[in-house]
């Protein structure tokens, strides 16, 4: 989000030390790379398939898994898998290109930052309020609508707010996407996760709404706690900043002068609320009509256009002012389709089913509600291959309703065991595409992200076991 360079702050002596940390895609370099030896190491396997006539779901038979040739990736399979990774995640792709060409018009007006700026200096010294309402608006988008792709489009205007605040990328970071995360770990009404796991498991739909509404409540407060204590204590003493060097070298120009406000214009304003309308107007969508990102897309480029027209700008300059902005989302975008690679690598040797036969196998012989604990764990592990909730419903419980069944674990158990294991890794895991590219449109290094993390992510753990074996003890129905 850039400003005119009168209201920018102007940093000087950054060190320089944030050049020697690694870029996003070398960190998924490596890692597309780590799988691709796994895939010499670990067997070939696979499961049977079959399409359950009453859900139309394609599901796994769990006593068919049998191991079959290996064929691991070869030289030309580690390139190709990148190739065919953006393919498969073309659509988020062009929803963050979009996103970016739409910015890039509503900077060239300059309404939105002006906007900003009078927000903040009417709230002077009570910016800290806006953080637990952002991230109580974040949580829920993701608990009852299943919103995490769709935030995205937020992180350019947190980011602003946060740094303007005296906050850090980090904090930004963190309101949307830590209450993303606890948004998918109550999932109360979240279609892709809970409502796919409970229908596998042949649960009423959304079953257990309270239990999960109080996971929610949790996860959201403990979440909402710790990123307003950092924040307070970054506003107090800037440098206690994970990401002070880098914030002073690469988010200078999100800042912007409160002393000198300038007024909004009449065209600024149209343009503003025709901004904020398009906002209010995809989320209503999304909601009503389950909108995703092509719908958004849509919109979005519906939104840009308007506003540049709104606010003056000729038919050149928006079209120019668009590409910039895409331009500035093409790591986001290298990012989310690289992810994916290390999925293509896996499914073409067919090694996944073989992981997932083991994670069984584990969970199959230790005891008691231990073994929902594991499930749990595993899941959270098994999220960094499968970062997609709804498929790794389709793959893996069908195996672990079984294995509840024969331990006298309840099936809304493994349910919950499930939605907690998927939810937590999504924005730890170098393989979770949404997270890196967030932290690549703030320029946050992923080491960076991790330290400010996991304090947090072992909390989040704590309360998830704990309600695991609440749920184990209580025998939480339905059957």
């Amino acid at each position: 989000m850039t400003i005119p360079k009168k209201t920018a702050v102007s940093y000087k002596g950054a060190s320089d030390r944030s050049h020697k940390t690694l870029n996003p895609l070398a960190i998924i370099a490596v890692v597309i790379v780590i799988c691709a030896a796994l895939t010499y190491i670990i067997p070939a396997g696979k499961y049977d398939r079959y399409v359950d006539e009453t859900t139309g779901i394609e599901l796994i038979d769990p006593d068919s898994f049998h191991f079959i040739e290996r064929s691991p990736a070869d030289p030309l399979s580690l390139f190709t898998s990148l190739t065919m990774g953006m393919q498969n995640s073309a659509e988020i792709i062009f929803y963050l290109l979009i996103i970016g060409g739409m910015f890039g018009i509503v900077n060239a007006t300059n309404a939105l930052n002006v906007g900003i700026a009078g927000l903040l200096k009417s709230i002077k010294g009570k910016e800290i309020v806006t953080i637990p309402l952002l991230m109580i608006m974040f949580g829920c988008g993701s608990a009852f609508c299943a919103n995490f792709e769709e935030y995205l489009v937020f992180v350019p205007i947190i980011l602003a707010l946060c740094i303007t605040s005296g906050y850090d990328s980090l904090t930004a970071i963190g309101i949307i996407f830590m209450a993303a995360t606890a948004g998918y770990g109550g999932g109360m009404t979240n279609a892709f996760t809970v409502g796919r796991a409970q229908e596998i498991a042949g649960l009423p739909l959304y079953s257990g709404f309270s239990f999960r509404l109080q996971i929610f409540i949790f996860l959201l407060g403990s979440s909402i706690v710790y990123v307003m204590v950092r924040a307070h204590m970054i506003k107090k003493t800037p440098k206690l900043s994970l990401v002070y060097d880098h914030d002073r070298q690469y988010n200078a120009d999100k800042h912007l002068n409160l002393a000198k406000v300038p007024k909004l214009s009449g065209r600024q304003f149209i343009t503003l609320m025709l901004f904020i309308a398009g906002m209010v107007y995809s989320v209503f969508m999304v909601v009503i009509k389950q909108y995703y990102v092509d719908e958004l897309s849509g919109i979005y480029l519906a939104i840009g256009i308007m506003c540049g027209i709104a606010g003056g700008l000729s038919v050149n300059k928006i079209c120019l002012s668009f590409v910039k902005g895409g331009a500035e989302m093409l790591l986001p975008c290298f990012v989310i389709g690289a992810v994916n690679a290390a999925i293509v690598l896996f499914n073409g040797s067919n090694v996944l089913d073989t992981i997932l036969y083991l994670f069984a196998h584990i969970i199959s012989i230790v005891p008691g509600y231990i073994r929902a604990v594991m499930m749990f764990l595993l899941h959270d592990v098994f999220n960094v291959v499968v970062p997609s909730g709804s498929a790794q419903a389709t793959v893996t419980m069908p195996l672990m309703i079984p294995l509840a069944d024969a331990s006298g674990i309840t099936r809304q158990t493994a349910v919950i065991a499930y939605q907690l294991g998927d939810a937590l890794t999504n924005v730890l895991a170098p393989t979770g595409g949404e997270i890196l590219a967030a932290i690549a449109i703030c320029k946050i290094p992923y080491s960076k992200w991790v330290r400010y993390l996991l304090p947090l992510f072992a909390i989040w753990t704590v309360i998830s076991v704990f309600f695991v074996i609440i749920a184990v003890r209580t025998h939480l129905g339905p059957f």
